[in-house]
């Protein structure tokens, strides 16, 4: 609830403010993120599966229809998801995978040795977490287009950002 929260930042400003204080040090000017606490967990991006590629004793990618383009989370600081196999959630996880992107780059992965159910082209992959600055970090690297966004709740789905056309994605192209 609101009243839980200012509760809760009022604690922390308090510890701040006596700490600062005995180490004599200048107060400073505390902000505090909730957003991402909130929404970060709030969000699942879908991936359509590609193609598997296995090298043996190496690595097995799953190359996945998004990338950095519209999460460059993993290319810019290593964030870690899990992933989940949406076509069956309990199935047994059999197989290490690193999930590739298609931009063609060697920082182009989703995720790195997530464990999985054999996978093949045209699955569907749910990577969690991705609520707080997926869309709002997308762009069209390597002119991809941005991707929907859909907001669910209790069993119903709304659109509330449309995919991003090639026709949108060219618009301002003289």
């Amino acid at each position: 609830t609101e009243r839980d929260y200012y509760d809760l930042v009022k604690k922390i400003a308090q510890k701040v403010k006596s700490e600062f204080e005995r180490l004599k040090l200048e107060k400073p000017y505390l902000i505090l993120e909730s957003g991402r606490a909130i929404v970060g967990e709030a969000g699942i991006t879908l991936y359509s599966v590609g193609s598997v590629k296995e090298i043996t004793g190496i690595k097995n990618y799953v190359s996945v229809e998004g990338g950095m383009f519209e999460n460059p989370r993993f290319a810019l600081y290593q964030a870690k998801y899990s992933v989940l196999y949406a076509k069956d959630l309990n199935a047994e996880p059999t197989k290490k995978y690193t999930l590739a992107g298609k931009c063609c780059e060697s920082g182009d992965i989703i995720a790195e040795n997530v464990y999985l159910p054999e996978i093949e082209k045209g699955d569907i992959l749910a990577v969690r977490s991705t609520g707080a600055y997926h869309y709002s970090m997308a762009s069209n690297y390597n002119r991809n287009t941005v991707p929907a966004v859909v907001f669910v709740e209790k069993g119903k789905a709304k659109l509330v950002v449309k995919r991003q056309s090639y026709k949108d994605l060219i618009k301002n192209d003289l």
